[in-house]
């Protein structure tokens, strides 16, 4: 501050010399406009000062900036306005200088307070937060309310309406302690009164409230006013929420309420052992915690960008999220949309993309091990041998593979496409470049369904070009012992297999390049555990779930990004149609046309965890019933998760041979399954599915020359959103339009739900409301790595430990500690 005080006395020198010599005076001074702006540019570089500061210091400069062109009148009169600054700003210089001599408020590290100390905690409510995830001061901060109710307008009882939520200011006048005469069970009765009438009350399963309350205690109330036995002059609340006024009723006295008078947050409860802790006990929890910390509360976020990007400072936006202002707009409060929600969703966007970019940049700094030849033939081979040429968006695609194996360091891609747009092919021919340079590859997928289909259609395409495919899936054997010892000596070329491939046992001679098909039902590739087995593979990630552009460098920012936007010529769009359970014979007749044709079907069964045996019954039941009655010229199967290997295998074999036309399957046959014959699909309880799954089934059909189909089946009656979801389905075929309506549907959380980690992890920030705050961190983000990437500057010691608290053991950053 002394030395912003040195720079404000140096330009008031000559303005106050302009004052004193009047005419004379405001001529003489020469070169003013660049004085000045060289001394402002010397205040704002030398150390950061609060807005009102440094918007005075701005101005100055935009005073003076054409100072030498102005007559004697503007002159006089810029002159005046600059001592006005001038003054205020030695002002504010000397009120910082006293305040600051006054004692520090205490920095409070909030991540370093256990909750359990906190007032009205201890050790067994403590318990119950650790169950949500709430250790410390720093995670309740951040376990932000749900909604917010206005309980500010205290209303007489004279002015109650049944059927309305209020809050009144009342005496007790009795309170006394019931049981009923059905059920034994215990209330608590009050009679309450203010000016205008009174008002009965009634608490069930809360006897201890009977020992609460006295006569002559003043209270105020929030809850739904009821007219008593159907008599609206004699009214009554049951379970209000409560709060003691100590001292007398006069409301307005009450600043310190928890729980009335104001905008009240609204918390889940949390489950104890044997009973729920309620929100209001949650509130009453977190205002005690907010008062003591939220004041002096460290921030991680630099100066620079608080400014910047004119955010709230942290103290300040734990106040105003946690308990707002009376004046706060209530709408804004529930759709996460003040500048409080802003601040932290900011900093959630702020340390994720932090963590990408240091992921992305921990991969880029990894050197290259393996050298591939690039001119080797095996590609151009394999390319031959199909009878079919490539698309344009495949070549291209292909082209960042190549730049990518030739870079020196290792590649880290994701391909991204429609269901059917031919990511396989392309992912081949990576895994060729990579044998053809004397390296293995291997294929990993989320299911062992997956996993056969693949190594069925590629050991057909390889075996010709000299190329060994084994596959290696669960179970033992001495087929499984013949794969594990061609993965070690090398003769396996392409391994495939489930996520078990880089499990304990398996060992490769030299593993060059892992494609990994559908990530999001694998969850995160630990590359740290290919590293501990002492591989550094190049990397290629397939995935068929369209994420909407604008998510995509979020959800998978530590991957370079490569989209496949063409299908391949030739393929009709599939027609969809929605079907209601009466018109399930129509339905069925539309199925029987295409199997006279000679095509196949698929009838697909929900099948979800919490309910298995129950679907999985309607599965098997249902594949009885209709070879019983609607099929029975044609041979159905059944295909189910539950199922052996081999008779998995032997109803997939069968179905691509045309031995069974109908094939019934829960949804194991979600990704990947191929059958160009297969041309129509029924979905029984289309409603069941998500809008994203609806689509991959969708794609297991429509993958030859004839024209296919979709049937949805549905209740008669369709809930909003599952009508939504269906009639988005019927509509449109691009998978990135069907994402983006689901994800407006359903939000994040459940959109990426099925992945171990991934912006459903965000603890406030919400992906769709709000993109605009996820790009501006994205940006800044982007700007502080490149000053400062392994974040080693002091001033960035703060942040450099919150982005390790919140994602080094999610992203694996132990690279950057």
């Amino acid at each position: 501050m002394d030395n912003l005080k040195e720079i404000i006395l140096r330009i008031a020198r000559p303005v106050e010399y302009a004052t004193r010599s009047g005419t004379h005076g405001l001529s003489a001074l020469k070169d003013l406009g660049r004085f000045v702006s060289q001394q402002v540019v010397t205040a704002l570089g030398h150390s950061v000062h609060h807005p009102s500061v440094e918007a005075d210091l701005l101005h100055l400069v935009h005073l003076f900036s054409d100072y030498e062109t102005l007559g004697p009148d503007l002159r006089g009169r810029r002159i005046a306005e600059a001592k006005v600054v001038l003054n205020r700003l030695l002002r504010s210089v000397e009120e910082s200088a006293t305040s600051s001599s006054r004692p520090a408020k205490p920095a409070h590290r909030l991540w370093e307070l256990p909750i359990q100390y906190v007032r009205g905690v201890g050790p067994k409510k403590a318990e119950v937060l650790a169950r949500a995830d709430i250790h410390t001061v720093e995670d309740a901060v951040w376990s932000l309310p749900w909604r917010y109710e206005d309980r500010t307008q205290v209303r007489s009882i004279g002015s109650l309406i049944p059927g309305q939520e209020a809050v009144v200011a009342v005496e007790i006048r009795s309170v006394k302690l019931a049981v009923t005469a059905h059920q034994r069970r215990k209330l608590v009765e009050a009679t309450v009164a203010d000016k205008t009438g009174s008002l009965s009350l009634v608490w069930f399963n809360q006897a201890y409230l009977a020992e609460t309350f006295q006569a002559g205690q003043h209270l105020m109330l929030y809850g739904l006013v009821k007219a008593r036995s159907g008599r609206w002059t004699h009214l009554q609340m049951e379970n209000p929420a409560f709060e003691i006024l100590e001292g007398g009723e006069e409301v307005g006295r009450h600043h310190d309420l928890v729980h009335m008078g104001r905008i009240v947050p609204i918390y889940h409860g949390r489950e104890t052992k044997t009973r729920m802790m309620p929100s209001d006990r949650i509130r009453a929890i977190m205002k005690g915690l907010v008062d003591q910390y939220a004041d002096g509360a460290v921030d991680a976020l630099p100066a620079e960008i608080v400014r910047g990007r004119r955010l709230m400072a942290f103290g300040e936006a734990i106040k105003a999220v946690h308990f707002p202002a009376a004046k706060a707009n209530l709408e804004d409060l529930n759709r996460g949309r003040t500048p409080a929600h802003r601040r932290f969703a900011f900093e959630d966007f702020f340390l994720l993309e932090l963590a990408l970019g240091q992921k992305r940049e921990a991969v880029q700094r990894e050197a290259r091990s393996l050298a591939y030849d690039q001119e080797t033939l095996l590609p151009r081979r394999f390319l031959d041998s199909l009878s079919f040429r490539l698309t344009e968006a495949q070549f291209r695609v292909l082209q960042d593979i190549r730049r990518d194996l030739a870079s020196p360091h290792p590649m880290n891609r994701l391909i991204q496409g429609d269901v059917g747009c031919g990511k396989t092919v392309v992912a081949t021919v990576a895994m060729l470049m990579a044998v053809g340079s004397g390296l293995q590859a291997a294929l990993m997928a989320p299911t062992e369904i997956l996993a056969e289909q693949h190594y069925l259609n590629l050991h057909g395409l390889l075996e010709p070009l000299g190329v060994s495919c084994v596959l290696l899936v669960g179970g033992r054997g001495k087929k499984r012992e013949g794969a594990l010892a061609a993965i070690a000596d090398g003769s396996a070329g392409i391994v495939i297999g489930t996520h078990a491939l880089i499990q304990q046992r398996v060992r490769f001679h030299k593993l060059g390049l892992a494609v990994i098909d559908e990530q999001h039902k694998f969850g995160v590739l630990q590359r740290a555990t290919l590293k501990e087995k002492g591989y550094a593979p190049d990397v290629l990630v397939m995935t068929a779930t369209p994420i909407p552009r604008t998510l995509a460098l979020t959800v998978y920012g530590d991957l370079d990004l490569s989209v496949i936007d063409a299908m391949p010529p030739g393929r009709t769009p599939i027609r969809s149609l929605l079907f209601a359970e009466g018109q399930r014979a129509r339905a069925y007749r539309l199925i029987e046309d295409e199997l006279a044709q000679g095509r196949q079907a698929y009838v697909v069964f929900p099948l979800v965890e919490e309910s298995e045996k129950v679907d999985l019954q309607a599965a098997i039941t249902g594949a009885e019933r209709l070879q019983r009655e609607a099929f029975a010229k044609w041979t159905v199967g059944l295909i189910h998760g539950r199922m052996k290997a081999e008779q998995k295998d032997r109803a997939m074999a069968d179905f691509k041979a045309g031995r069974i036309q109908v094939l019934v399957a829960t949804t194991v046959i979600e990704v990947g399954i191929d059958v160009s014959n297969a041309t129509v699909m029924l979905i029984e309880h289309a409603d069941r599915f998500g809008l994203a799954q609806l689509h991959q089934l969708r794609g297991r059909v429509g993958r030859g020359a004839h024209q296919s189909y979709c049937f949805l089946m549905g209740p008669h009656r369709l809930s909003e959103e599952a009508r939504r979801r269906l009639e988005a389905l019927v509509k449109s075929h691009d998978g990135f339009v069907i994402a983006e309506e689901d994800l407006h549907i359903r939000g994040p959380g459940e959109f990426f739900g099925t992945r171990q980690w991934g912006p459903s992890d965000l603890r406030v920030a919400n992906l769709i409301r709000d993109a605009k705050i996820l790009e501006e961190a994205r940006e800044e983000a982007t700007r502080l790595l490149q000053r400062d990437p392994s974040l080693a500057r002091p001033e960035h010691a703060e942040l450099k430990a919150a982005l390790l608290r919140r994602w080094r053991a999610k992203l694996d950053l132990a690279g950057v500690s």
